[in-house]
């Protein structure tokens, strides 16, 4: 979220403001994307934000599945600004969390996940523990989806539609929101492992413009971004 878009609306009364942001409402893939708090906004301006519950970033021994927290943490790296093409930047808010959604049999399945916002891009990193392949997805995500190979894995690349949303503030009660489409985001999944046993990690970046992302840049924060996940294995 741009939280540096707030700006004055006209036609409310004092006090009222506006906040805007471009948000990646649905996802095949990983569950469903929405507008939630990401973390930490940092209050010096040359500081990145840091990701919410860092403390609970280990890997845990109780737990083959990554958290959001992890999640957040490899996510949100030092070069990543680099990593993104806009070397200047910074992250401007992270944090991570889990939602979670009944499969067949009345099965919970948990969907971590992790935002980090600059000023031009906005990168989710998601788990996903069904059994669907990243083979057998390719078809459910329609026509831009194209198969890759990430990192020696089967991957599918493929385009989403953000949605910009702007809600108005009047002291501290949100008044009228209002939607229309947004911009294009690209997500890349790559499989969990090798021979495609089930399960994905996704990466997805938009921008706040609503401009075309940047392929190369998706694929340059995988490829730094994934092996340091908990549970990614070489080969």
């Amino acid at each position: 979220m741009d939280d540096n878009s707030a700006r004055s609306k006209k036609g409310m009364g004092a006090g009222a403001q506006a906040l805007a942001a471009v948000v990646l409402v649905s996802g095949l893939v990983g569950g469903m994307w929405g507008l939630r708090d990401v973390g930490d906004v940092s209050t010096d301006e040359t500081k990145p934000a840091a990701c919410d519950g860092e403390h609970d970033a280990r890997p845990s021994k109780q737990s083959k599945q990554v958290s959001g927290a992890q999640l957040c943490t490899a996510l949100n790296r030092r070069d990543l600004p680099t990593l993104l093409g806009t070397p200047d930047e910074r992250a401007e808010t992270a944090g991570g969390s889990e939602s979670w959604m009944k499969g067949a049999g009345g099965t919970k399945i948990v969907t971590p996940e992790a935002t980090v916002q600059l000023k031009t891009y906005a990168v989710k990193l998601s788990a996903s523990y069904d059994r669907l392949r990243v083979g057998q997805s390719v078809r459910l995500l329609g026509e831009t989806a194209e198969a890759k190979k990430v990192l020696g894995r089967p991957a599918v690349l493929y385009s989403d539609r953000t949605i910009a949303l702007s809600f108005s503030f009047d002291g501290h009660k949100i008044g009228q929101s209002d939607s229309r489409p947004g911009g294009i985001a690209r997500s890349l999944v790559v499989a969990k492992d090798a021979k495609d046993g089930g399960g994905s990690f996704e990466i997805a970046l938009w921008r706040q413009d609503e401009g075309m992302p940047d392929d190369e840049a998706l694929l340059r924060v995988a490829e730094k971004v994934l092996p340091t996940l908990p549970g990614w294995h070489a080969g």
